[in-house]
């Protein structure tokens, strides 16, 4: 079995803070697309765009395909998969103690309190 690269997750959760660079990895989650495609659906300008594919490529969640003079981003997906794995350790372990919280506070026979979302006002 190959080793996997060690995975720089602070670079890939940096990478992953902006709503932009986010949006480009679900463009290129359907397929590997040119940078004209990757900023049409933004308002900045095309080196803004190179600056966020920058990151994204210095985090290794995108790679550069060429093809003649065009040069297409697809996804990697393996820094997200890195990233998954240390954020799923620690779900577990918080819904493991939250569960032991519940069994403590939980009284056998009796059911949870309802929560009204609804606040009743005074007329």
């Amino acid at each position: 079995m190959a080793k996997q690269p060690a995975v720089d997750l602070d670079a890939v959760f940096a990478a992953l803070s902006h709503p932009i660079r986010r949006g480009i990895l679900e463009q290129l989650a359907g397929g590997s697309r040119a940078v004209n495609e990757l900023a049409a659906p933004y308002r900045v300008r095309l080196p803004t765009i190179s600056r966020h594919l920058s990151v994204l490529g210095a985090a290794g969640l995108v790679r550069v395909d060429r093809e003649g003079r065009v040069r297409r981003r697809r996804l990697d997906a393996v820094p997200l998969s890195a990233a998954f794995g240390w954020l799923t350790r620690y779900r577990v372990l918080w819904e493991d103690r939250f569960d032991r919280i519940a069994s403590l506070v939980e009284v056998p026979g009796v059911p949870p309190p309802t929560r009204n979302r609804r606040r009743k006002t005074k007329r």
